[in-house]
């Protein structure tokens, strides 16, 4: 069994406001949900005017209240621009209201550019740093209080609400090792280190009372239509929002282009097609493909999907095809 989930930036498209955005967000969990996927993760970012997803938890219940049975929860919470008690609270909070349902996946990075980092730790180096200690402080937090315990997450005590660690390189890989945490990695924009990070999270893992074996899940960015060339179509609003992020050109979701030729440089191309060279995009039959091919190179145990396409119906079309691609999937398995 490969269990598919859905990684959701409740995208602003260009011509829509962030109230659509978030009415798309709940949409879309409501599809996953219907199609069988296993997760419906939300994404913290800030500063970015292409990106509805900044205060996650508020997001989370949005979506919560939209659903019945799905998981939902974060991936992640950037918990360096965080106080540990703070996030014990919120999603205590969110556990209380979907009781059973909820997901707590954390990262280390700001979300953002510096400056905006700056507004939200106020001091990023002791962030960064203090990283490992705040997972345990939260892990404690949600857990049974032992006798005497100074500090209290109310709610948030006793709720045991599954924390994952996010990645993008072999730092969180050996922390979520070292801790016998679930692990997700973020293949979806870093592709560099997947196979690496995989490798040293399942060699360096101690079982703890969360989890007795390793549990990878790998990230990667899709879009299924009815054919390729229109699924290449939707796809080139990723990559513009891609190439826009290195031009440090902020603005909402682009609307797709027929052609990316004018758009990018040779070099915006190449670093775009690195980055995105595990993307999924194709009709079924070259989706099925692609993914078949990623699963046997990776060996995960879930795949989390992010489908930024700029038109709500195609992108719910795509959770509906995608869907599809998982049923084949696990009837291989």
């Amino acid at each position: 069994m490969v269990p598919f989930s859905i990684l959701d930036l409740s995208p602003v498209a260009e011509g829509s406001t962030v109230r659509q955005s978030l009415e798309a967000s709940a949409r879309m969990a409501v599809k996953a949900e219907e199609f069988g996927y296993k997760r419906f993760w939300l994404a913290e970012h800030h500063g970015m005017p292409g990106i509805a997803s900044a205060a996650t938890a508020i997001v989370i219940g949005h979506v919560g209240a939209a659903t019945k049975r799905i998981r939902i929860g974060s991936g992640g919470i950037m918990l360096p621009n965080h106080s540990p008690l703070v996030i014990a609270e919120q999603f205590g909070t969110l556990e209380a209201l979907f009781p059973g349902r909820i997901d707590l996946g954390l990262g280390r990075a700001p979300g953002t550019d510096m400056r905006t980092a700056q507004a939200l730790r106020r001091n990023l180096e002791a962030g960064a740093n203090s990283f490992p200690n705040d997972v345990v402080e939260l892990q404690q937090l949600l857990d049974t209080p032992v006798e005497n315990q100074a500090i209290l997450a109310v709610p948030g005590n006793g709720s045991h609400i599954p924390i994952w660690l996010l990645g993008s390189s072999l730092y969180s890989a050996q922390l979520a090792g070292m801790l016998g945490l679930p692990y997700a990695f973020a293949s979806h924009f870093a592709p560099d280190m997947l196979l690496d990070a995989i490798a040293i999270y399942r060699d360096r893992f101690q079982p703890s009372a969360t989890l007795d074996k390793p549990h990878v899940m790998v990230g990667v960015m899709g879009a299924v239509a009815a054919t390729d060339e229109e699924a290449r179509y939707h796809f080139t609003s990723a990559e513009q929002q891609f190439v826009n992020l290195r031009r440090n050109v902020r603005g909402p979701f682009p609307r797709p282009v027929a052609d990316m030729a004018d758009f990018w440089s040779p070099m915006e191309k190449m670093n775009v097609e690195h980055t995105l060279r595990y993307a999924v995009v194709g009709s079924p039959k070259t989706a099925e493909a692609k993914l078949t091919e990623f699963l046997q190179e990776t060996q995960a145990d879930e795949v989390i999907i992010s489908m930024p396409i700029h038109d709500i119906e195609a992108r719910l079309t795509s959770v509906e095809l995608f869907a599809g691609l998982g049923n084949f999937m696990r009837a291989a398995a």
